[in-house]
């Protein structure tokens, strides 16, 4: 799908990753619907940016996991661009969740942004899509959908069932909507690693550094571009999941 004058939701997209992603969906030419939860000064700023590149935005705060609210969403960038032809999941919470649990709380919320949201964003947007002939859906998976981390339990199920969800609306929205997933790997740190972690995380892929999140808009925006590519994913991991194997004996 040709970038340049679409439109392109992103969720989580005012900060991290998410960001990456609008701003480089708006320097390829795209208006951009910046959802976010609670990130209200980010998506400001971030909306600002896209703007001086040249494209219009709107900044939405919607709870994706609340289908009312995504619902809201969706017809606010209905009512101001006339529709979606590019849906971006990116909204995540990286939030522990050890198991045995005492609590479900942690468990449910997670697992309600990366598996409702997704769902419910791309229910209200693909009938626009398939009503216009085009569309492209690209959601933000993680290394956890292959290697989970311990006390990760919701994060990984719900990457999981993500890449899952990829490859399933790939086949119910074929021919006209494309829909693939990029999986990052250390891309962005968390604020709170030392130096050693920073090495360590490094030292653990094939290219023993870490990428950046140009790496993956990069490869969102190849996907979107990619007319003959669906039910597929890319890892921008740096070798992550292979990088174990240079320990091994």
């Amino acid at each position: 799908m040709e970038i340049q004058g679409r439109t392109a939701l992103i969720t989580g997209g005012a900060h991290r990753v998410g960001r990456a992603i609008t701003l480089a969906l708006a320097q390829a030419g795209a208006n951009v619907v910046i959802n976010y939860n609670s990130s209200s000064a980010a998506a400001d700023e971030t909306l600002h940016e896209a703007e001086t590149l040249g494209v219009q935005g709107l900044a939405v705060q919607a709870d994706v996991s609340d289908y009312a609210a995504v619902k809201v969403m969706v017809s606010a960038a209905r009512q101001q661009f006339g529709g979606v032809d590019i849906l971006v999941n990116s909204a995540s919470w990286f939030k522990p969740t050890p198991f045995p649990a005492d609590n479900i709380d942690d468990w449910q919320r997670v697992t309600r942004i990366l598996l409702d949201g997704a769902f419910y964003c791309a229910n209200e947007v693909a009938p626009m899509m398939l009503e216009k002939g085009a569309g492209a859906i690209v959601n933000i998976v993680d290394m956890a959908a292959w290697l989970p981390s311990p006390n990760f339990l919701a994060h990984s199920v719900g990457k999981a069932g993500l890449l899952a969800m990829t490859r399933q609306l790939a086949l119910d929205l074929a021919p006209a909507v494309t829909v693939n997933a990029v999986a990052p790997g250390p891309v962005l740190p968390p604020p709170d690693f030392t130096k050693e972690q920073l090495k360590a995380a490094a030292r653990l892929t094939l290219l023993e550094r870490w990428g950046t999140p140009q790496d993956v808009s990069d490869a969102v925006l190849f996907l979107i571009r990619s007319n003959y590519i669906t039910g597929e994913f890319i890892t921008v991991d740096g070798g992550e999941r292979y990088g174990a194997r240079k320990f091994v004996p």
